[in-house]
């Protein structure tokens, strides 16, 4: 069968700079091993299947799978979901909101005025579910740094942060340190985590920090952009008054991309993640 077939350039200021993320249409006779041998052999980040949803809450219900297996909930498939489903003449039933279905419940997804867009590209904001934190154990930390060839004292902050996927997250001393790191993939993926780095700009800079992601064990060496990361880390960061409740986050530098992701608390204290989200590929996939 022939099912619709999006990619799109998710948290992309410019064409090509941002994530790559695929969307098939229609999925709902996939079962799962046709949507992991699907995500595995396209090769992105993720791939998402568009479904029915099984609650009336919701427009539409979303799989979401990286070469290595299911994720409950992802920040670039999530904006880059809504997005093809938009352009795709999706309608809202909530008038400018889009919910979404997901392995972690209802996520709502609003245009952001922030963000500019226009043509084949829209600008969207997903609500950062609920994260909570927690210590990360000295030794795992110990052998984190080792596998990224950090000194674990040059380490400002450490936390899990846990909004569905699980993130071990380390906020250092600056961007150039973030930007410095070589890690060791085969290392990293022993343990079995997902990493997430992040440093400050110097002040005046356009970004306020630079963020990088690693996720060996599911076979994405190092994110482009990041979504459920950047989620978590302003919820974290934010929260504890080491950043305002709205700025830039660059991500993707170190790999040629330029993702730009925004991150503003609104006054119910609710934390947005927005970006440009970009059409690049449209037709079918043959399953």
């Amino acid at each position: 069968m022939n099912l619709p077939f999006l990619q799109l350039d998710v948290f992309a200021p410019a064409a090509l700079s941002g994530n790559p993320l695929a969307v098939v249409f229609g999925a709902d006779a996939l079962d799962d091993r046709a949507m992991q041998s699907v995500a595995r052999w396209l090769g992105l980040s993720e791939t998402t299947f568009l479904l029915r949803p099984t609650t009336p809450d919701a427009d539409y219900r979303v799989r979401i799978f990286t070469p290595g297996g299911e994720l409950p909930f992802a920040g670039h498939p999530t904006l880059g979901s809504a997005a093809a489903w938009l352009l795709r003449g999706g309608r809202p039933a909530r008038g400018d909101t889009v919910m979404q279905q997901c392995g972690v419940g209802l996520v709502p997804v609003r245009r952001d005025p922030a963000t500019a867009s226009g043509g084949d590209a829209l600008s969207l904001a997903f609500a950062a579910p609920a994260m909570r934190a927690e210590p990360v154990a000295p030794d795992l930390l110990r052998q984190v740094a080792a596998a990224l060839g950090i000194d674990p004292d040059g380490i400002v902050a450490s936390a899990w942060l846990d909004n569905g996927p699980r993130w071990l997250a380390l906020w250092l001393p600056s961007a150039a340190a973030v930007l410095d790191v070589d890690p060791d993939h085969a290392a990293l993926r022993r343990l079995q985590v997902k990493v997430g780095l992040a440093g400050p700009h110097p002040a005046g800079s356009a970004a306020a920090i630079e963020v990088r992601a690693f996720v060996a064990h599911l076979g994405v060496p190092e994110d482009p952009v990041t979504g459920s990361l950047n989620a978590s880390l302003g919820q974290w960061l934010i929260g504890t008054g080491v950043l305002p409740p709205g700025y830039l986050a660059a991500q993707g530098t170190a790999i040629g991309r330029a993702g730009r992701v925004r991150i503003d608390r609104d006054a119910q204290g609710q934390i947005w993640v927005g970006g440009a989200v970009r059409r690049m590929i449209a037709g079918d996939i043959a399953l």
